[in-house]
């Protein structure tokens, strides 16, 4: 049975990081992109990290250029945009595709673990967000719109 802690991705500088690392942590994994409407939720989730990190957080940032190409830059620009615009501090991936043939592994995971509405596994556009517990659960899926602030209460619960 694969688990959230067999998958390995690289990081926004090319690094391989195996997410065993943050077994016992509880993570915030979010599809992102500089040039969207949602972009602005930047802000909320380094809020969130730099609040609730210390009790366990992890928020892991995934840029996609999948919906609207709204997030054109190389992975260097995107890392840069993100420090200058909304001083993130939290980890940042490579830049993937969530949907379709070439979705990065660990969303394809995602996907089947916690569908969306009517039971639907594809991601319907940027900042959509996937909560897993301390044992690698994944326990809520959010839509784009649900701001890091409105689930603030949810992840507390988990820590």
């Amino acid at each position: 049975m694969t688990t959230i802690y067999d998958f390995t991705v690289d990081d926004i500088a090319g690094k391989k990081v195996k997410l065993d690392r943050y077994k016992g942590k509880v993570m915030l994994i979010v599809n992102t992109a500089s040039e969207c409407g949602y972009t602005p939720q930047y802000k909320g989730l380094e809020q969130l990290y730099a609040s609730l990190h210390g009790k366990g957080l992890e928020v892991l940032g995934f840029p996609c250029n999948q919906f609207g190409e709204q997030e054109p830059a190389s992975e260097k620009e995107i890392a840069a945009f993100c420090e200058r615009n909304y001083g993130v501090t939290f980890p940042m991936f490579r830049k993937v595709d969530v949907n379709g043939e070439d979705a990065e592994p660990l969303f394809k995971w995602l996907k089947k673990e916690k569908p969306g509405l009517l039971g639907s596994e594809a991601i319907k556009w940027n900042f959509t967000k996937f909560l897993v517990d301390r044992k690698g659960i994944v326990v809520a899926r959010y839509a784009p719109n649900d701001t890091p602030e409105s689930m603030t209460a949810d992840v507390e619960k988990l820590l």
